[in-house]
């Protein structure tokens, strides 16, 4: 397991050093007429970006100096989304780089018409005379020096190398500004703040009284180096704007230590709900230390759902741990949360991930919030995602039991969406006897 682990890791770093020499050769190389300042230049953003990217998330993973994360997350992780787009324009632009090689040979032309080859020389006759004799006119033979004049350079045969530049620098150029609009709309619509989602789900087993109960979910806010305190002061004043009846924190508040992120996760004492706020760990928690989290939340006014049930009056609201908390010792228990529950009444389940789906259809539940998979976060990441979890996002039916994904509130690494914007989600209840 281990080999290919490292066989993986090693066919990966291979993969990601070569697309970007291959950027970095039509960007930088192609582009410069010679090894001067603007090629050293490149070959030196092409080399420290992806060094600031792998040590922004080393920092983080190790826990590194919080100041430190600051630091280095904001340029890593940007590059990480700007190489990504960067290499796609670039494949575009060899789609591109013959169709305008051939527009420009069609100009320079004579006529605007491609260069007709021109007609073979006839052999040259060459008078020659002995001393005495008369003049005659015969063949030169083949070994005889022929004084012959310069073959005239046709101007598209000068501008070669020039167009080439030219057609390089202008592919190049519409690579970076593709790459850096896209890069700079995606970052746009994360640090705006969510927008607001609404869905109607109907519930067979929920009573009339509950008809039209609100639920926001939020999740996968992942406060942290990037996003801060007035990130998560917008995402408060989004939920609170839709009054809702009760509020579920699916997971992936934090990326990072109490210590360091309790200032950004204050603003979250000030969540309003009538029936209060619900908080389920998800896998990011674990990695930042899960138990002093769930101690925080709890301090600032957020009720933690660890493996356990609350009545709602008209419903079950349940909330398990997140599944990487198995390898902490501190898994998901669904026994516990939904065992002993009364099976007339609708349940609720949070549960961080999608995947936990099946084990909701084998308890009998209704309707499943989950969070995650950020829809994809950035493009063409969609169909990855999309390839490891059953829901990618929005509404899906499973047997008997719903599931909906929330596409997440924040952001992790960059703080670029593309394709998938964020969003804190309002789930109308329905009842089917109303």
């Amino acid at each position: 397991m281990i080999a290919v682990l490292v066989i993986a890791g090693v066919a990966s770093l291979a993969a990601f050093a070569g697309l970007h020499w291959y950027a970095w050769r039509r960007l930088v190389r192609d582009t410069t007429a010679r090894a001067g300042l603007a090629r050293r230049a490149g070959t030196v953003v092409f080399v420290l970006g992806p060094l600031l990217m792998f040590a922004a998330v080393a920092s983080e993973r190790a826990g590194a100096p919080f100041w430190l994360q600051q630091v280095l997350s904001w340029p890593g992780f940007l590059w990480m989304a700007f190489s990504i787009y960067l290499v796609l324009a670039v494949l575009v632009g060899e789609v591109v780089r013959p169709l305008l090689r051939r527009h420009l040979d069609r100009r320079s032309a004579p006529g605007g018409a491609e260069p007709e080859p021109g007609p073979v020389p006839e052999p040259v006759l060459v008078p020659t005379r002995g001393p005495d004799e008369p003049p005659t006119a015969t063949t030169t033979p083949a070994s005889a020096p022929t004084p012959t004049a310069p073959e005239p350079v046709t101007p598209s045969a000068a501008a070669a190398p020039s167009r080439r530049l030219f057609v390089s620098r202008v592919v190049g150029g519409a690579a970076v500004v593709a790459a850096t609009g896209i890069v700079g709309n995606g970052a746009y619509g994360v640090l705006r703040g969510p927008r607001v989602k609404r869905v109607t789900v109907p519930l067979a087993r929920l009573p009339r009284s509950a008809h039209g109960f609100r639920i926001a979910v939020v999740s996968d806010i992942h406060l942290g180096p990037v996003l801060g305190r007035g990130f998560a002061q917008r995402v408060v004043d989004t939920i609170n704007s839709t009054q809702p009846d009760l509020i579920a924190v699916v997971g992936d508040l934090v990326d990072g230590s109490v210590e360091d992120l309790a200032p950004a996760v204050a603003p979250l004492a000030g969540l309003r709900a009538r029936h209060g706020t619900y908080f389920v760990t998800g896998n990011h928690e674990y990695f930042s230390g899960a138990e002093p989290w769930v101690g925080h939340v709890r301090e600032i006014g957020l009720r933690p759902l660890e493996n356990a049930r609350v009545e709602m009056g008209a419903f079950d609201l349940a909330g398990v741990n997140d599944v990487t908390g198995e390898n902490y010792g501190d898994g998901p228990d669904y026994d516990k949360a939904l065992g002993d529950r009364d099976p007339g009444r609708a349940a609720v389940l949070l549960a961080h991930q999608p995947v936990m789906i099946h084990e909701a259809v084998k308890h009998g539940v209704d309707l499943q919030l989950s969070g995650h998979t950020h829809g994809g976060q950035l493009w063409p990441g969609n169909f990855i995602a999309d390839a490891a979890n059953p829901t990618l996002a929005g509404l899906e039916r499973y047997g008997d039991t719903q599931l909906y994904v929330s596409r997440g509130a924040g952001a992790w690494g960059p703080p670029v969406r593309v394709g998938a914007p964020s969003d804190i989600t309002v789930v109308e209840l329905a009842s089917k006897r109303a």
